[in-house]
């Protein structure tokens, strides 16, 4: 049988078929072969003779994309949530994530959740930023399902991704979304206002006919060092048209100072935060490729 894997939990893959939902291993020459079944993944599975009820996991169909952080494939759509406050925005992750899926080529929509807990209204101007370049952003307020009618209609016929770190409300988020307590909601830590992680497991949700979400365990650091410090202004999408313009065809647009990046700051066409965030993440690349070494 065909089917999609749904759910990993110590190795042990739900598969969604036609005909329902099974339980499988994965077979050795998998792992051999070093290719380990993640959710998200188009699957053939066989039936153990002589075990009654139970798979094993035979093949794995080509992938359409395959991201490691979280373990997942075939993803349409990553939704980054972001809390307004409690955990504060981390903005450097959020631009490392950004980057991550326009490297995948992955289509990104930005959510700001907890609006009501923004009394100052400050996630309102990092919206309008965001805007600017180009991306959907949207705010809710989960509990009280604010703004979720809007995200429902933005994840039809796409599979999805849920992430960001710790705390911001994913687990709240898809409770609202099906209008049922579907995963463990949980808690920020009032010493330190940091997430409590609650999801440990990736799970896959089906909302609609060929409409998924996936739920993912948060985390405090995210690494991006599958690009190269050289290629990160590519995927910064607002700084493309923008590097004809630098005087050196290598021009890294940290250092130099006839650069096209830099006089577009200046005339204010692109955030001056944000480019001290992408100074941050280059240095960050430049170190772990100089570890290499």
């Amino acid at each position: 049988m065909q089917g999609l894997i749904i759910e990993n939990i110590s190795n042990t893959y739900k598969i969604k078929t036609e005909n329902g939902i099974y339980d499988a291993l994965a077979r050795g020459k998998l792992k051999k072969d070093e290719i380990i079944p993640v959710v998200g993944d188009i699957v053939e599975i066989q039936k153990i003779e002589g075990e009654e009820n139970k798979f094993i996991i035979e093949k794995i169909f080509e992938r359409k994309n395959y991201c490691k952080r979280p373990k997942v494939s075939n993803l349409t759509q990553m939704i980054y949530i972001v809390s307004s406050k409690e955990p504060k925005p981390d903005l450097l992750l959020l631009d490392k994530q950004l980057a991550f899926a326009e490297f995948l080529k992955i289509n990104a929509i930005i959510v700001f959740n907890k609006i009501d807990l923004d009394k100052k209204r400050e996630a309102k101007k990092i919206k309008e930023i965001y805007q600017k370049i180009g991306y959907k952003v949207f705010e809710t307020q989960a509990k009280e399902r604010k703004g979720v009618e809007e995200l429902i209609k933005i994840l039809k016929n796409n599979v999805n991704a849920f992430s960001g770190n710790s705390g911001v409300g994913k687990s709240t988020l898809i409770n609202a979304i099906f209008k049922k307590d579907m995963t463990q909601e949980g808690e920020v830590s009032k010493k330190n206002k940091r997430g409590k992680n609650t999801t440990t497991a990736i799970k896959m949700y089906e909302i609609d006919k060929n409409t998924y979400i996936t739920d993912t365990p948060g985390f405090s650091t995210f690494s991006i060092e599958e690009i190269q410090s050289k290629d990160l202004a590519k995927y910064f999408k607002e700084f493309v048209k923008y590097q004809k313009e630098c005087e050196f065809l290598d021009c890294t647009h940290t250092k130099e100072q006839k650069c096209g990046i830099k006089k577009a700051i200046e005339n204010g066409y692109i955030s001056k935060d944000r480019y001290q965030r992408f100074c941050k993440i280059y240095e960050e690349l430049k170190e772990k490729e100089a570890r290499k070494w």
